[in-house]
């Protein structure tokens, strides 16, 4: 990979003409958020001088597909299946010393939060949040790592609310708080695609999500000891907060605006206390923007690619997934198979409601529909689906509760089988329109 560090990727979006500077003050009470915003998909953003801070400002690094092709080097339609042979074959990582490390240059344990400039990025949020914090924890029984990412909000100079849901963090801090010890943690900010993308993938515990990213950047990924915690964390990063989640304390935190577009609720959660800071000598802090393109991919596209192979052991003749965008990145899931035997469509449904409890819908397509484009998903479900037969509900299955239309988690599910019934494969009553030679013309030789 021709980059190893948030830095490198942003020296490539530039030389490209897709990473934009703004010289002008801006505030990070929402003005971030909503030039952010207006820009992601198009452009990467640095915001040069934030108010009440000399530390740059980014986002938007990976706010499109395209963006997330570039940085894997990779076609858009390979997007899940690379990453889910990732997954497939983690390589080992690497530890440097701490003298080669980027985010070792500074040290300081009197951490001060107030001196980062961390945006408030919606109206009703309860204040500034980290949203693009890497999370790193250990299995207290075990030593084995997770790595995640999960909303931040500062509280004062040295504490953070945090909100954790029923994953294998939250299995790491409840060992942990039986024993009333505090489950040690560091949260890494200023981290390029392939770590970022790697923090989502849908892995079983045990599984070390950066020896998914070894295998992305086709090298060993260089970690470094921390300095109050027993975690290892990636070198290049801008910035490196570690702590501790405190045991039996919980506080208040939220509401802040989500991937559903709606806001999460204000309730006692769990909380962090920071222990200290390491950083380069002149970091660049980065935010995600919640809810746009770079949010929902980020946590889309791993999840495609978890998907796939899950879905793949169970019905080997699924051959693409899509989590869509208007489904939050999350909800909606979209597969495409070659179907051969009835039922298949219904088996693939079951073993991706399996994959991710997140999921709500699912429509299964032919591979002669595009399942990026939702017109054609539309046409697949109006021309090839019937309510009676091909649709079915499951109720009472374990949702996401950041869902509002759940109760509190609880979620109804619906499969959606719009493929060719098999007695009607390879006859003309689902045969496709078309035009011989339609793809060979070029309109603007007839119109020029």
């Amino acid at each position: 990979m021709s980059y190893k560090s948030m830095r490198e990727w942003m020296g490539i979006l530039e030389e490209q003409g897709r990473l934009k500077h703004v010289k002008r003050e801006v505030s990070t009470e929402y003005e971030i958020a909503a030039v952010g915003k207006k820009a992601c998909g198009k452009y990467a953003v640095v915001f040069d001088n934030p108010k009440g801070s000399n530390m740059p400002v980014v986002t938007g690094l990976t706010g499109s597909r395209e963006f997330f092709s570039k940085a894997l080097n990779v076609p858009i339609s390979e997007l899940a299946p690379h990453f889910e042979r990732a997954q497939a074959n983690p390589m080992e990582c690497r530890i440097i010393e701490k003298s080669l490390a980027p985010v070792k240059e500074v040290i300081t344990e009197d951490v001060d939060l107030t001196k980062l400039p961390i945006p408030v990025h919606h109206e009703k949020d309860s204040g500034s949040y980290i949203t693009a914090g890497v999370l790193v924890a250990k299995n207290p029984e075990t030593g084995e790592k997770n790595v995640s990412i999960h909303r931040l909000q500062v509280t004062d100079k040295n504490h953070l609310g945090i909100l954790i849901l029923p994953r294998h963090l939250m299995h790491f801090h409840r060992i942990a708080e039986k024993k009333n010890q505090p489950l040690e943690i560091a949260i890494v900010i200023g981290c390029d695609p392939i770590t970022m993308l790697s923090s989502q993938a849908l892995t079983p515990i045990g599984q070390d999500e950066f020896c998914i990213a070894s295998a992305l950047y086709g090298e060993p990924m260089e970690l470094v000891k921390c300095e109050t915690v027993d975690i290892e964390v990636p070198a290049h990063a801008e910035i490196v907060l570690e702590g501790k989640i405190l045991p039996n304390v919980r506080k208040p935190e939220g509401p802040f605006g989500e991937y559903p577009k709606y806001y999460g609720p204000r309730k006692d959660r769990e909380y962090i206390e920071l222990t200290c800071m390491t950083t380069r000598k002149d970091p660049i802090f980065q935010t995600i923007v919640p809810a746009t393109n770079e949010h929902l991919l980020l946590g889309g596209i791993p999840r495609e690619g978890g998907i796939l192979q899950l879905v793949k052991n169970a019905v080997p003749t699924t051959s693409a997934v899509h989590l869509t965008p208007g489904g939050t990145g999350r909800y909606h899931l979209v597969i495409q198979m070659d179907k051969r035997n009835e039922g298949e469509a219904k088996n693939a449904i079951f073993a991706a409601f399996g994959s991710s409890q997140e999921i709500k819908h699912v429509v299964v397509v032919d591979k002669d529909v595009d399942i990026f484009n939702p017109i054609e998903v539309n046409w697949a479900i109006a021309t090839r689906c019937q309510a009676d037969r091909d649709v079915f509900i499951v109720s009472g299955a374990c949702g996401n509760k950041l869902d509002p239309s759940t109760n509190d988690g609880l979620s109804a599910k619906m499969g959606i089988d719009a493929t060719v019934p098999m007695e009607y494969k390879g006859t003309d009553k689902f045969r496709r329109i078309q035009i011989p030679g339609e793809e060979e013309i070029d309109l603007d030789s007839y119109l020029g």
